[in-house]
């Protein structure tokens, strides 16, 4: 199983050892068993999950370079995508990973343990921590949680000046439709990419630069924010 997880992650381009092919494994082989009682993905198959949540969690990252050591959220992470194989990847990184599902909150840090690697787990709404944790981290990102412009509001709060949000979204993603909010967050966007994972799946990389600070009343409430995107 390891060495078919090496093999694959090598055809999307990315090396990964020995010891990081076995915490992909353990990591498949606990999610796999933990979603028999909580619901935490439907793709369950060795090779779907290795293709559509590892790989697609880490490809994305390999595209631009992240500093030693960077600070990241993970906004609505869910099953811990992308942070936990960009974890494993990186483990010089310090991530934070964010859920308002408190059972996924106990299963993340179950997760964390077992693979070996090192992250805070908070039991919150983006919202409401983004709050709290004003432009605190180097990155923010997410993984398909929701439209461009609502993403914006819940992430780019996160992102100190001179950093950036991460969105990982599908190619049918209009992102012209978030430019007001980009701009409105004080945010300015920095690079758009689709690209294919291995299987041909299409995907869009969507980075946004922090230029300046995020108005206080930002974010809104999720209410406000799904209802009247800015």
């Amino acid at each position: 199983m390891t060495e078919r997880i090496i093999e694959m992650f090598k055809v999307a381009d990315i090396a990964v050892t020995e010891r990081q092919a076995e915490q992909f494994r353990i990591l498949f082989e606990f999610m796999t068993e933990y979603n028999k009682n909580v619901n935490l993905t439907s793709i369950t198959e060795f090779e779907d999950v290795v293709m559509k949540h590892f790989i697609d969690s880490v490809l994305p990252f390999a595209m631009f370079d992240i500093p030693e050591g960077a600070s990241f959220i993970d906004v609505g992470t869910g099953a811990g995508f992308p942070s936990l194989p960009l974890l494993i990847v990186r483990p010089d990184l310090k991530g934070t990973l964010c859920d308002s599902l408190g059972k996924r909150c106990t299963y993340l840090e179950m997760a964390l343990g077992k693979v070996g690697v090192n992250a805070e787990v908070i039991h919150a709404r983006g919202e409401e921590l983004g709050r709290k944790r004003r432009e605190q981290y180097d990155y923010a990102t997410a993984r398909a949680v929701a439209a461009l412009p609502v993403l914006t509001e819940l992430c780019l709060p996160f992102v100190k000046v001179g950093g950036r949000f991460v969105a990982l979204k599908s190619v049918n993603e209009e992102v012209k439709a978030a430019e007001n909010s980009v701009k409105q967050l004080g945010g300015k966007l920095d690079k758009m990419l689709d690209y294919k994972l291995p299987n041909g799946d299409g995907r869009r990389l969507v980075i946004i630069k922090k230029i300046s600070q995020t108005p206080t009343k930002y974010p809104r409430s999720y209410a406000n924010i799904t209802k009247k995107p800015l």
